[in-house]
């Protein structure tokens, strides 16, 4: 029986291994400060980080702060950001954000959760982002899809809704390595676990995964 505390223990050797395997792991979006951080997620919504790695550059140039972004036209930010999907929705929420952190923040994003999931676009994988990669704060665990698929294969939980992977996660994976889990798994999901066709064979977790040899295979 696959048991709590077995999990537990899986949990802390695949980050062990994936943390020898990716030793620079990190947050892959480039920004400079809180700001351009939030930015950068509400942007790789349903869009490749590299994506928006490309875009962001002539935004922040353009718009470096929150205050001036809240000044911006929705056209204009629209035109900057249009190559990474959804640009309409992203440009209002944006520019919603922005006029949020002014008015309510003093120009400043907040770290608590409650303050940022109360900006527009912002929802709770996009807070644990900001308060994990910005502030260093370990209060939850990112789930985007590359940790939800990587999770229920390592058998980490059953879920599909990231509230409850999340809440899965945060009794399995030590709370010092919150923060650390989800850079791993994205790593590892991007390069050797993917979707469709995952690389069981060249896996250095396979010995721990319950999935290997069957994952990625249709019904």
């Amino acid at each position: 029986m696959d048991t709590a505390e077995r999990r537990r223990s899986r949990a802390r050797t695949v980050v062990r291994v994936l943390r020898r395997t990716f030793p620079r792991a990190g947050c892959s979006l480039v920004h400079r400060n809180p700001w351009e951080l939030l930015v950068a997620t509400i942007l790789s919504a349903q869009c490749t980080d590299e994506r928006v790695n490309m875009v962001t550059p002539a935004l922040f140039r353009r718009y470096p702060d929150a205050a001036s972004t809240a000044r911006s036209r929705g056209a204009d930010i629209e035109r900057l950001i249009r190559s990474t999907g959804f640009f309409r929705a992203k440009a209002r929420s944006i520019r919603g954000s922005a006029k949020a952190v002014v008015e309510r923040h003093g120009g400043r994003v907040p770290e608590g959760m409650e303050e940022l999931v109360a900006l527009p676009g912002v929802g709770r994988k996009t807070a644990n982002v900001v308060r994990g990669t910005a502030f260093g704060l370990a209060t939850g665990v990112v789930v985007d899809t590359h940790v939800a698929r990587l999770s229920g294969r390592l058998g980490f939980t059953r879920e599909r809704d990231p509230l409850k992977i999340e809440r899965d996660l945060m009794e399995v994976v030590p709370r010092r390595n919150w923060i650390l889990f989800s850079h791993l798994l994205i790593l590892h999901g991007r390069r050797t676990c993917r979707a469709a066709r995952p690389d069981c064979p060249g896996c250095p977790v396979r010995f721990l995964c319950p999935s290997a040899g069957r994952a990625g295979r249709r019904p």
